[in-house]
């Protein structure tokens, strides 16, 4: 039992860093995309404030988008998988 405990304490330790890990990427990623896209349309000017509040609203967008909450299935698919082992192994 305590191996349990402490396979679960690990375990959601390490699940924590990669969905941290994982968000700072993916937003990095989504930024990165925002910034390129504003600087490849040159009808959209050089004034740093617009190009700042365009990528603020595209960031706002991705907040409440399907890939940022897919990434919470790093909490529940090894969870899934653990679960299912234990329950295998004490069939």
């Amino acid at each position: 039992m305590i191996g349990l405990i402490r396979l679960a304490v690990f375990g959601f330790i390490g699940m924590t860093a990669a969905y941290f890990l994982m968000s700072v990427y993916s937003r990095s990623v989504e930024r990165e995309r925002l910034e390129k896209e504003w600087d490849g349309d040159p009808a959209k000017g050089d004034d740093p404030e617009a190009r700042d509040a365009y990528i603020e609203t595209g960031l706002q967008g991705y907040e409440k988008s399907l890939r940022r909450k897919l990434i919470w299935l790093v909490y529940v698919i090894p969870t899934v998988i653990v679960l299912i082992l234990v329950y295998l192994n004490d069939t």
